[in-house]
């Protein structure tokens, strides 16, 4: 339940944000992460609450709302460490590697983590029922990988693929990062 509240919030904020952006004839686009630019390092974390317009928000909100609650049923509280590691790795690697002169915002870097979470985090905690949903999620998502790559059609539509990468990559991470059993080793160590 609680994770449903969480991610229906969090898309309704999204939402309330591109509505004050278009009313403010674009002006929030400002916190989209330019490349290589020490002041551009505070865009991080805003940028991914960012969309350039609605389709670009459209296009992110279904699969934001899917996993992001696949995500939050372990627990809220990991659900947003999850989260905080796959903004800032998905923002710094845009940072460090996307186009000069570019800018990058969007949910989609949170998107990518977050189907990497989902996918990977039940073999590492090693539980059934995760593996399962992490199979199926690769089964409904998996074309979904495709955005990690520079493809001629990925660059053509200027969709930040190195926010996809880092964000997937981020996501990989969190799984073990935030695993039941690397928390277990803690705690018995």
């Amino acid at each position: 339940m609680r994770a449903g509240v969480v991610m229906l919030a969090w898309v309704a904020l999204l939402w309330v944000l591109e509505a004050v952006d278009q009313i403010r004839d674009n002006k929030l686009d400002t916190y989209a992460i330019s490349p290589r630019e020490l002041g551009e390092l505070r865009d991080v974390i805003p940028a991914s609450f960012m969309h350039f317009g609605w389709d670009h928000l459209s296009a992110n909100s279904v699969p934001l709302l899917v996993l992001g609650f696949l995500a939050a049923m372990r627990g809220v509280t990991r659900f947003l460490g999850v989260v905080a590691v796959i903004v800032l790795v998905s923002g710094l690697g845009v940072w460090l590697i996307a186009p000069a002169h570019s800018a990058t915002a969007g949910a989609s870097g949170v998107v990518f983590g977050l189907f990497g979470y989902v996918v990977v985090r039940g073999f590492v905690d090693r539980r059934l029922s995760d593996v399962l949903m992490g199979v199926l999620v690769a089964f409904l998502y998996g074309s979904m990988l495709w955005g990690v790559l520079p493809t001629d059609e990925v660059v053509e539509q200027s969709i930040s693929w190195q926010g996809h990468l880092f964000g997937l990559l981020g996501g990989v991470l969190s799984a073990f990062y935030f695993s039941d059993r690397r928390r277990g080793a803690l705690r018995a160590g």
